[in-house]
């Protein structure tokens, strides 16, 4: 995790100085838009970041959480943003699908310069204690059991963990209940404290 902080922050303490050439940089806030709810793996990345870069450059960075539309909205406010290094917009695999579900107000390819990957990470199904098995095998059979009494929960309609649950659930023949979110941090709570059953991620 250090190095990748180390690494983040080197690459975005050059890229803001290079964005600001003949003038001191930053003279104001900079802002990174996280287009999750807090407490998700997306918020959790851009406040460490945000963290290291208000240390390193001696001036506020501030994260703002713009949820919805499986991070469209939150792209879309990075996107219409003035060019200036002063804001950044993390986005994660959803961006990929969303022009395939949604009409968006901006141009995906165009309008928004990719930077960094600043992580990655496999998919995993977690489910709550009470449900009674211990691997992928028991937990299908239970599915297949009791058809449409599971649900899940994702980050929202049409984001990555939907759509990866949805072709889990297609792949295994099985039938359970979508409970979208406005990211992975409300849904994992719901996870926890046994509102929904499993969430894929």
């Amino acid at each position: 995790m250090n190095r990748l902080l180390v690494c983040v922050l080197s690459l975005f303490t050059g890229l803001v100085a290079g964005a600001a050439w003949g003038q001191a940089y930053p003279v104001k806030s900079i802002r990174i838009i996280a287009p999750f709810a807090p407490g998700g793996g997306t918020d959790l990345i851009a406040r460490i970041a945000a963290q290291k870069l208000t240390e390193s450059l001696g001036q506020q960075v501030i994260v703002e959480n713009r949820p919805g539309a499986g991070g469209a909205l939150g792209a879309e406010l990075g996107a219409k943003a003035a060019p200036d290094g002063y804001t950044f917009t993390l986005i994660s695999a959803s961006y990929t699908v969303n022009p395939s579900l949604y009409k968006l107000a901006f141009d995906p390819v165009n309008d928004i310069t990719a930077v960094i990957q600043m992580s990655q990470g496999p998919f995993l199904v977690a489910t709550h204690p009470s449900l009674p098995v211990k691997n992928i095998k028991e937990f299908v059979a239970l599915a297949k059991a009791k058809p449409g009494q599971l649900a899940y929960a994702s980050s929202g309609q049409g984001s990555i963990t939907h759509l990866a649950t949805e072709l889990f659930v297609m792949m295994a023949g099985i039938k359970v209940l979508h409970v979208p979110y406005k990211g992975t941090g409300p849904a994992l709570t719901d996870t926890i404290g046994g509102q929904v059953q499993f969430i894929f991620g």
